[in-house]
């Protein structure tokens, strides 16, 4: 009998593309997000933007705020409000190291995707510092370099 393998991309449902590129990402966890009946249902069907997205301690808690979840198109009054903050479902002691990493200056925490996890919406937060303008520039000439890297050693063979 052969096992089924199911890879990640199957089940991101949302991804942040451009947080690499203007963050420094220095350190990732995975949270789980406190949705209602009509939010999850949007996220399985990848109804999600999490672009504007960016996590907030408040009351030892993290929440997650500025991410729209799309309403639901068959959820009548039940519907939620796309824009509300979102809570957070990570360890205490997670909670307290991600909140004190806040508190220095230039740090920020952002969603970077949101995928499906035996049911479960998930969201991978990330510890990030901002890049300044020559950092990007520095990525970007560090990113052409390997391409070209790349295309001269496939050429040569």
């Amino acid at each position: 009998m052969m096992k089924k393998h199911h890879t990640k991309a199957a089940n991101e449902v949302a991804n942040n593309r451009k947080a690499r590129h203007d963050y420094n990402i220095l350190d990732t966890y995975e949270a789980g997000i406190s949705l209602t009946g009509t939010e999850i249902k949007s996220v399985r069907a990848s109804k999600i933007n999490i672009k504007d997205g960016f996590v907030q301690p408040h009351n030892g808690e993290l929440w997650l705020e500025n991410v729209n979840i799309s309403v639901y198109d068959q959820g009548n009054q039940f519907n939620h409000d796309p824009l509300r903050n979102r809570k957070l479902l990570l360890h205490k002691k997670e909670i307290r190291k991600i909140s004190s990493t806040v508190q220095e200056k230039g740090i920020t925490v952002i969603p970077l995707k949101v995928y499906l996890k035996h049911g479960f919406a998930k969201v991978l937060i990330g510890v990030a510092e901002g890049k300044r303008k020559y950092d990007k520039r520095e990525t970007i000439k560090k990113r052409d370099q390997e391409r070209e890297i790349q295309r001269i050693v496939k050429n040569a063979y």
